[in-house]
């Protein structure tokens, strides 16, 4: 199985195309939307995370370009900076994909990179920027 997280950037005219359905049904990969804007008569991008197998994910992303599609990969992450954090644990409520959870015991906030979607809501309630985005 592989997984990659792109974003998609797309013209104006694919916006009503069912892009995500035919990667689904063409091409056999599970998608998982990310972030997305998409607007009528206006450029669109997804972050998107493409699973399945090897020749899946890259037929797929050879689709996306050859319609007129900008693929990118994520190359941002977020970083728990565990010597900044005083797991004061302002941040739980903030993660909608509990990424962020608190150990009750220890009181100690812990990270799970997997979960995190990178919708950035934890940056702004750190006052310890233990929180940081990697490109």
């Amino acid at each position: 199985m592989a997984k990659k997280k792109v974003i998609l950037t797309f013209p104006p005219a694919l916006i009503e195309e069912p892009i995500t359905y035919n990667l689904i049904k063409n091409y056999n990969c599970m998608i998982n939307i990310l972030r997305a804007t998409v607007r009528p008569k206006e450029k669109g991008r997804l972050v998107i995370e493409l699973n399945g197998s090897r020749e899946a994910v890259a037929n797929s992303l050879d689709y996306l370009k050859t319609i007129g599609i900008q693929v990118e990969p994520l190359a941002q992450e977020v970083r728990h900076s565990k010597e900044r954090c005083s797991h004061c644990t302002a941040c739980i409520p903030h993660c909608p994909t509990a990424a962020l959870s608190v150990d009750r015991e220890e009181m100690k906030v812990s990270f799970n990179k997997e979960r995190c979607i990178i919708c950035e809501a934890c940056l702004p309630v750190c006052s310890y920027k233990a929180m940081e985005i990697q490109f």
